[in-house]
């Protein structure tokens, strides 16, 4: 998972400062992040169904006690991310894992740059101004990190990609 460029020392250091000031509220952020995903691209709403009920709007869903469980989870997954960046590659099968749920339920890969972008979205307003360009560009190498191990459990890719 270490393939491409990997995070130098001041990245890592970056990514843990920035998250130890988002971490300790983790749904109030996370909402910030899906509110903003939700506006990029209202068709992932219908991805999100709890019980068979599809949610009349962003405001249902974002309310909905299942969605918070959601939220919860996608933010563990990001501090498993900042918690393991001296050895992303122990989490190399979980996130393999995680990407064929993902497209299980209908995910399209395509997806998560809008995920991405949500993510930086809420760091910024979350960080406010220690939201720097080397904060933004640490945070996006790991984000790109992990959706490259989430794509592998996606399809069966060739080896060695």
């Amino acid at each position: 998972m270490e393939s491409g460029m990997p995070l130098s020392g001041g990245q890592r250091a970056l990514i843990r400062e920035s998250w130890q000031r988002v971490s300790g509220s983790p749904v109030q952020h996370g909402l910030v992040l899906f509110t903003r995903l939700f506006d990029l691209d209202p068709d992932l709403l219908p991805l999100f169904q709890y019980n068979c009920q599809q949610f009349a709007s962003p405001q249902e869903c974002l309310s909905a006690p299942e969605f918070l469980d959601h939220i919860r989870k996608v933010m563990l997954v990001i501090d498993a991310a900042v918690t393991h960046l001296e050895n992303l590659s122990c989490l190399e099968e979980y996130l393999c894992n995680l990407g064929k749920k993902h497209q299980a339920v209908g995910v399209k890969v395509e997806s998560f740059s809008t995920v991405g972008e949500s993510l930086l979205y809420m760091l910024e307003k979350c960080l406010g101004a220690a939201f720097s360009p080397e904060v933004q560009e640490a945070w996006s190498k790991l984000y790109n990190a992990v959706v490259k191990a989430m794509q592998r459990g996606w399809e069966t890719l060739p080896e060695g990609d």
